[in-house]
């Protein structure tokens, strides 16, 4: 009787091992450190309606919203501009005046800039928002007319309130 105990658990034992190291190779082999999170998400950004006429000391103000597809915390966005006609400055409200090229940290998915015209000719500018993902950057060019030939049949200049790109504006790939 002595014998069969010492067999019947001497095979216990070994199953039990045998199941044990089953169960660590499997539960090794399913599990990863590889944590899928994903960062970076496609973003667009809204532009209110602007008026597209401007003379000499005027100010524009500009309204924006970045829309990004998903929500990462750590996503930070920038902005920079390129004016290529025209002179003046653009200067995020509450915050700093920006250098031609030079990127600047955005504090908020909302933010407004002014435009201020420094000449009376048309004034063209690129405004490019980007995020810390290097994904694709966002970019429109906004236009105003620095000549005042919308006068209507009572002399009064008429300002046009539209997007200088109507519609849905989308990031465009580099």
């Amino acid at each position: 009787m002595e014998i069969i105990k010492n067999t019947y658990m001497k095979t216990f034992g070994l199953m039990a091992l045998i199941s044990l190291a089953i169960a660590a190779v499997c539960g090794l082999a399913s599990c990863s450190d590889d944590l899928d999170v994903q960062q970076s998400y496609p973003f667009t950004v809204e532009v209110m309606p602007f008026t597209d006429k401007i003379v000499k000391g005027q100010t524009v103000e500009l309204r924006f919203e970045i829309v990004p597809e998903g929500n990462y915390t750590n996503t930070l966005y920038t902005i920079r501009y390129f004016q290529y006609d025209g002179e003046g400055s653009l200067k995020l409200v509450d915050g700093p005046v920006l250098v031609n090229n030079d990127r600047v940290l955005l504090e908020s998915k909302t933010f407004r800039l002014n435009y201020t015209a420094k000449s009376d000719q048309q004034h063209r500018f690129l405004v490019v928002v980007e995020d810390n993902f290097n994904s694709t950057p966002w970019e429109q060019t906004f236009e105003f007319n620095g000549n005042d030939s919308g006068d209507d049949d009572d002399g009064k200049t008429t300002g046009i309130i539209s997007p200088v790109n109507p519609g849905s504006i989308t990031p465009i790939a580099r």
